[in-house]
């Protein structure tokens, strides 16, 4: 029966779950450096991509990134990088902004790396006909839109082992191994809840910001694992 429950849950969850294998200890990323670590560390990982320390200010460096020149921040909790925050130098028209939202959420699905955080409504562009500076000053309407950074596969075997683990606290070994159709349906929704919380401890998000009535863009990448939980009230 060990045998047998061990090889039809091996193959159900291939089979339904092939991109949701992960590795235990994965975290966000930016510019494949793990959002981890000391401040210190983060900088000289970040000096070595090519950015610079700001004259102005030495916690920030400045650089380029994805086109467009920038200021990245670090914040920490317990002395551990929980956030790259990524801020446009330059300020930019109530159009160009439209452009450079859109533009990057159509980046963002394109790209295999992550997908939406809003399943429902996936699509968080601008119409053309949205007038901006009255939304934000009269509704405070926030322009922005988040993503999950989807995990590494490290270990296939081992990212299998801990989801049949989560399985198995919820259904006996005899439902995992004979399951029924509905059944199936039901591991399908228990098992896609479990890693969407483990996705979401990787956000990748982006907003629309206004300085002097010119606007630019803010990115930010989340270490939930390392943000502050009220661990410490």
């Amino acid at each position: 029966m060990a045998t047998n429950f061990k090889i039809s849950v091996t193959v159900f969850l291939l089979l339904i779950l092939p991109t949701a294998l992960f590795a235990q200890k994965d975290v966000t990323q930016f510019l494949g450096i793990p959002v981890d670590g000391s401040k210190l560390e983060m900088i000289e990982k970040l000096k070595s991509k090519g950015f610079t320390i700001s004259s102005s200010n030495k916690d920030v460096l400045v650089g380029e990134f994805n086109g467009a020149s920038v200021n990245i921040h670090i914040a920490t909790n317990n002395n551990k990088v929980c956030r790259i925050m990524v801020a446009d130098v330059n300020d930019i028209s109530e159009g160009d902004i439209k452009i450079r939202f859109n533009k990057l959420c159509q980046q963002f699905h394109n790209n295999g790396r992550y997908m939406s955080a809003s399943l429902s409504y996936p699509n968080n562009t601008i119409s053309n006909s949205e007038d901006i500076s009255y939304e934000i000053s009269v509704h405070n309407k926030r322009y922005e839109a988040s993503y999950y950074q989807l995990p590494a596969i490290v270990d296939s075997v081992a990212n299998v082992k801990e989801l049949q683990s989560f399985l198995l606290s919820k259904y006996t070994k005899e439902q995992l191994s004979n399951p029924t159709e509905e059944l199936k349906k039901n591991m399908l929704t228990t098992a896609s809840t479990y890693l969407l919380e483990k996705y979401s401890k990787k956000s990748v998000w982006f907003m629309v910001n206004v300085r002097y009535g010119k606007y630019y863009m803010t990115m930010f990448y989340d270490n939930e694992y390392n943000r502050a939980n009220g661990e410490n009230l």
